[in-house]
Order: C-alpha cells, then structure tokens, then sequence
C-alpha cells in the first residue's frame, strides 16, 4: 500500500503530495490522528486530505485510515524468494508458490474497494447497455485479456480481447461513451498501449486500466471521471524469469471483476451462462456415432 501511494505521488497535485509525504514519514501516526491534525501537519484544507484518499483509490478518510492500520499492523509482508540455479526441486516448488501466496495476501490488504466498485459499475453498465468491452494487452498481458473476455463473453455481454497492436488502434478507434476499454500492462510502460489508452479516453470511453502504480499508464487512468486505475504492485525478478505472479495478480483482478458484474447483471442475461454449460457438458459427453 505504501509503496504503491509513494509511486502515485507525481500523478497528485501538489497540496495532496504534501499529504502522502506526511503519510509516508509516519503512517502509524496517520492512522490515528484525527483529519484536523492531518490538514494543519500537512498544511492543507481538511477536504484535501480527503481528497487525497479518494485520489489514491479509497472510499474517504475512514476507509483509507482502515486498510492503513491493517497494512502498518497485520498486512502480510511480501516475501520474494529468488529462484536460484543451484536450488533442488523440492526448493523451486516451495519459492514458487510462496511467492504467489504472498502476493495475493499482500493484495488482499492493498486493494481498493472505491476504484473496484466504480470498475464495476461502468463494466455492468456496459454489459447491460449492450455496449462494447475491449480487453488490451501485449504479451503476458494479452493472456490475460484473452482469459477475460472468455469469462465475460460466458456472461452473454458484447466482449472482445485485442492484443495485435493495429488491430487495438482500429478497435480503440471505433469506441464511443457508454464502451468500456479495459488496458491490462505489468509495466504500464507500452507504447501500444499507451497509445491506445489516449485513443480511448478520446472516443469518450470508459477507461479501466490494470497497471503499476506511477506508471505513464497509470497517471492516464487518473483524475478523470470516466477512468479508473485497478494499481497491481508487487516486486518480481524479471532477469530470472518471467512475470508470472504479475500474471497470476492481473487474473485474480479480473475474477474479481466477472464475479461482482455476474451478481449485477439482470435475470435475463443469466440464463445465458447456464445455457452455455448444459450445450458444453452435451458436447463433451455426447457418445460417438
């Protein structure tokens, strides 16, 4: 958490900048001093500090000085455990899946509600409206697009996952409001993608995007009403191997999302999902002629 809202501070304006740094220099503190103290130690208005909170992707002062506490007293540190060339197999396994359960833990207590409940709304939304949901991403990401627009496709909604770059220009292109561009991207650093982002936010879609805070990626995602950052931070090797818990936290992202959108959409697009089952258990059971 900490480590995400100190990436966010360039993307803030100058009078909430001041608010994360008297949050970094003591976030005990923090946590428990009433938003008076907090606006006159930071030498702002008791609604900046609000702000802030929202800025960064909480519901308000109360919600962010919750998962605060729970970061700085119980949150589940990040333990990355470098695969080495010499380790045993019995080794590999263990650091493997220490680091996947270790980051998801660490995520569990970084996430935030505010920016998943407005993801959730626009993609509902979308998926009521008929409109368009357009999944982006390049390489590991673009498994991870494909991965979402199954899981919403099964959900009867208009989804498509686009990972060729020209083709993401030429889909981007043809958004209008009322779509939603979801921009999956572990660094937040593609060109592509950050191209296709501004297409987006100028066809006047909603903009949903999966990214590492402080990212060129993330800063487009906020400030705006129509764009949403999903933040996923966490440490990995990349010279060792590849971004796999990256991967495994972008995928996590997106059940979160299918599950709360499949709870919201109305009776009538349910069934549809049902249907789908029975025709594929048919399929895979029907004896051969």
């Amino acid at each position: 958490m900490l480590d995400r809202i100190k990436a966010s501070i360039p993307a803030l304006p100058p009078a909430e900048q001041r608010v994360a740094k008297l949050l970094l220099a003591d976030p005990r503190a923090f946590a428990t001093l009433p938003v008076v103290e907090l606006a006159e130690r930071s030498h702002v208005s008791k609604p900046t500090v609000v702000r802030f909170c929202r800025s960064v992707g909480y519901d308000g002062l109360a919600d962010f000085k919750r998962k605060l506490a729970g970061s700085v007293n119980e949150g589940v540190p990040f333990v990355h455990r470098a695969v080495d060339e010499d380790d045993k197999t019995s080794d590999i396994v263990v650091k493997v899946i220490d680091n996947a359960v270790s980051a998801l833990l660490k995520y569990r207590n970084d996430a935030a509600s505010h920016a998943f409940e407005r993801a959730i709304v626009a993609l509902t939304e979308a998926g009521k409206g008929g409109r368009r949901i357009e999944f982006y991403g390049v390489g590991n990401s673009g498994i991870v697009a494909q991965d979402a627009q199954h899981k919403f496709f099964r959900l009867g909604v208009n989804a498509a996952a686009v990972s060729d770059s020209h083709v993401q220009v030429m889909s981007a292109t043809m958004l209008a409001p009322g779509d939603c561009a979801v921009i999956i991207s572990n660094s937040g650093r593609s060109r592509d993608l950050v191209d296709v982002a501004e297409i987006a936010r100028r066809k006047g879609a909603t903009l949903i995007v999966v990214t590492a805070s402080g990212s060129p990626l993330a800063q487009m995602a906020q400030g705006g009403a129509n764009q949403i950052l999903l933040a996923v931070d966490h440490p990995e090797d990349y010279d060792r191997y590849s971004p796999m818990v990256s991967r495994l936290l972008h995928l996590m992202v997106i059940d979160i999302l299918t599950t709360a959108v499949a709870l919201r959409l109305p009776g009538e697009l349910r069934p549809m999902l049902q249907e789908i089952k029975k025709n594929l258990r048919a399929k895979r059971y029907a004896r051969p002629e």
